[in-house]
């Protein structure tokens, strides 16, 4: 009997002060990934799926990102650029 499946891995990569686009508060946003792994015997193996996400502190709005912008803003959030003015976030409902 071979036993597969899947797991999934939540990651924060940082937390940087955006302009929500729900709420329209310039809030702290955590910027998290979501990895996806498929799973032998209950070990992970290799990903299946690679997610990243914004979520609004103030009013929980997530908003789904691509790979690009969340290397952006993890760039953004190493260099402390954060301490400017907030950026404008999509809101995408």
């Amino acid at each position: 009997m071979i036993i597969f499946g899947t797991k999934g891995y939540l990651y924060q990569l940082a937390i940087l002060t955006l302009l929500c686009g729900r709420c329209g508060n310039p809030s702290a946003h955590t910027l998290s990934k979501r990895v996806t792994k498929f799973t032998l015997f209950f070990i992970p193996l290799f990903p299946v799926s690679t997610k990243y996400a914004t979520q609004c502190t103030f009013c929980g709005a997530q908003h789904k990102i691509g790979k690009e912008q969340a290397d952006q803003l993890q760039v953004q959030a190493a260099s402390g650029r954060q301490h400017g003015q907030p950026q404008q976030q999509p809101y995408q409902g």
